[in-house]
């Protein structure tokens, strides 16, 4: 396949009305390489648009590759493993691919982009964390492929976090439209699964894509950014702010606006429902979710509260979205066993039901 360079589209001009905007008095309040802005030539303000924008993000055409075998890996029980990738705005990005051993399906098998949570970037390693979900997963006749997202091991590109920056999102998208070009995949059943960070990415990437028709999130965190406000992150590795600039293109889809940075400054000060908030926030824009989405959590999580989950089942509900919500009682961040095998039932189940 030749390599197809994703391509971000810039918006000439944009409504207020149609994407929410923030705006800075002169050209040298926006920062380096800002997304796509425009000028009120008879005031000469210029008009920002977030790249973490829900609307902005849905305006893009992103484009990809195929995936790509990098190389073979030692077979599971009923599936093969390998080392693959594909590109993420230009940058090649790695993950674990397991397809089934199985005869497949005549449209092709079911697919799911598994998106990790936070691990120091430079001491992540493709095959491990994860294994017994991704294993799980893949014996039940799933294509998985657990996506390493860029600036993470191998992967080119800023490791600029989800909550701050839309590449994450980019990559998820990514993945899902290289998936789609797979002759072993069916192209209309492909979803999402994410834990912790990822959370915020697998509903981010279901708002702007509907090609997504399932999301399952695992402690998630992150849907209003009011909820960060108010429950925070329990994670000493994790430095769970914004970045304040741009140093270099790679770093682009980072949100550093000085709005964005009230969240840590002066936290009191903001109106999350005034145009920028509104536009980054998921909550916000729960109108664009069209697949069915299943959250699960455990009440002991010392990391990420419980009230991030129970506050979008409370948005879903009152939005008539259709979703599933499971509470554990015990199983901590990572729901392990003797939580984890119902949780991870709960999912199969979910998965079974909208992608075969």
């Amino acid at each position: 396949m030749p390599k197809l360079i994703a391509l971000l589209t810039l918006i000439a001009f944009v409504s207020v009305g149609a994407v929410a905007t923030y705006i800075f008095a002169n050209k040298e309040s926006l920062e380096l390489n800002a997304t796509p802005e425009t000028k009120n030539e008879a005031t000469s303000e210029y008009t920002y648009i977030s790249p973490i924008s829900v609307e902005y993000l849905r305006s893009l055409n992103i484009t990809t590759n195929e995936v790509k075998i990098e190389s073979n890996l030692l077979d599971g029980v009923n599936y093969s493993q390998y080392i693959a990738s594909f590109l993420s705005e230009g940058y090649k990005v790695y993950g674990l691919l397991t397809v089934p051993k199985a005869e497949m399906p005549a449209e092709g098998f079911p697919a799911i982009v598994f998106l990790h949570g936070y691990i120091p970037p430079k001491e992540y390693v493709t095959t491990e964390k994860y294994v017994q979900y991704v294993g799980d997963l893949a014996k039940n006749g799933f294509v998985v492929f657990k996506i390493d997202f860029r600036g993470n091991g191998n992967s080119e590109g800023d490791s600029s976090g989800s909550y701050f920056s839309s590449a994450y999102t980019i990559d998820a998208i990514s993945a899902l439209k290289s998936l789609q070009q797979s002759d072993n995949v069916n192209p209309n059943k492909i979803g999402v699964w994410g834990h912790s960070m990822a959370g915020n990415t697998v509903l981010r990437a279901m708002e702007v894509s509907p090609d997504f028709k399932a999301g399952v999130i695992w402690a998630g965190a992150v849907y209003s950014y009011k909820d960060f406000v108010d429950y925070g992150l329990n994670d000493s590795s994790y430095v769970h702010r914004p970045d304040t600039q741009k140093d270099s293109p790679e770093q682009k889809d980072r949100e550093v606006s000085p709005e964005i940075q009230k969240i840590r400054s002066d936290p009191d000060s903001i109106d999350f429902e005034d145009a920028f908030w509104s536009s980054i926030s998921l909550t916000a824009n729960v109108k664009y979710l069209e697949s069915p989405l299943q959250i699960n959590h455990a009440v002991s999580d010392p990391v990420v509260s419980i009230d991030y989950s129970r506050d979008l089942v409370e948005v879903l509900q009152s939005a008539d979205k259709e979703f599933e919500f499971h509470e554990y009682p015990g199983g901590g961040h990572n729901i392990v066993s003797p939580y984890y095998e119902q949780a991870m039932e709960n999912t199969i189940d979910f998965f079974n039901k909208y992608l075969k």
